[in-house]
């Protein structure tokens, strides 16, 4: 295997951990990275699949206790039950709306100026958000209502728009609707697994004809290198939000998408390719 693929495979699978949980959109950096990286055509494509899988490995790690608790329960525990049936719900708009629309989507928004102004917007609302009375109802995730997860749901489908974050929609969401930072952020997490397992099932579906055991070397690095990045930023964040609000998030969002629109401005990356 070329160890310069290698290295490329390691630097990707970093960032894809690093940004898939924090709400900064890892679609906008995997762009960047690839595109630095010359690796932005079909089989860049099929490894974002992969890497993704090793960050959503992760989460699944780090909350394993949780999830065994939930799988257990689920024959007699009304909690674990309800928490489940609370995923499923806030699962769905974005599964349904992707499907419907996500031919469309891709055609019509995924370019620099979409990016870098969900970037921008989204930035604006967290600090909008962090700046305005947060009155919690909504201390843990166990005490979430139906009710809630649809709207955390419809918060996440906001993600289809290229550059607006799945975890920052749903995080963000959570706080507007009452939910507490912890509470917002944990429930983000557990809603990945089924909106990444699902969308990496179809992608990798899809794209199947790519799939090619001598990139297997170049997957592993890959998957690896995402997996212990993503627990690292997954403790990390969770460790923040103790004592810190959102704010830098918003203020690093509101650069990046000001990097987008210059770099397309001049050409400087293949933004229209991915």
């Amino acid at each position: 295997m070329d160890p310069l693929l290698l290295l490329k495979a390691l630097i990707l699978g970093i960032v894809e951990g690093l940004t898939e949980f924090l709400p900064v959109s890892s679609t906008g950096h995997l762009i960047l990275a690839g595109a630095l990286l010359d690796f932005n055509d079909e089989r860049g494509k099929l490894f974002e699949i992969v890497i993704q899988s090793g960050a959503m490995l992760a989460v699944c790690w780090e909350f394993r206790a949780k999830i065994m608790e939930v799988l257990r329960g689920l024959p007699s525990d009304r909690a674990a039950q309800r928490f489940a049936l609370n995923v499923l719900v806030a699962f769905l708009p974005l599964a349904i709306i992707g499907l419907l629309f996500g031919k469309t989507i891709k055609a019509y928004l995924f370019n620099a100026p979409v990016v870098a102004t969900a970037f921008i917007v989204g930035g604006l609302i967290i600090l909008w958000a962090e700046r305005r009375e947060h009155r919690i109802r909504v201390e843990s995730i166990d005490d979430l209502s139906l009710a809630d997860a649809a709207k955390l749901g419809f918060a996440q489908a906001l993600a289809l728009i290229p550059g607006t974050s799945r975890s920052g929609a749903t995080i963000i969401g959570g706080l507007l609707f009452g939910l507490s930072r912890r509470a917002a952020t944990e429930f983000s997490f557990f809603l990945a697994m089924p909106t990444l397992i699902g969308a990496s099932i179809y992608q990798l579906y899809k794209e199947r004809a790519l799939l090619s055991a001598d990139d297997l070397g170049m997957w592993v690095v890959g998957f690896v290198a995402a997996f212990i990045s993503a627990f690292w930023a997954v403790r990390g964040l969770l460790r923040y939000i103790s004592t810190h609000d959102f704010s830098i998030f918003a203020w690093y969002r509101i650069a990046f998408g000001i990097l987008i629109l210059v770099t397309w401005q001049y050409d400087l990356i293949a933004w229209g390719e991915h």
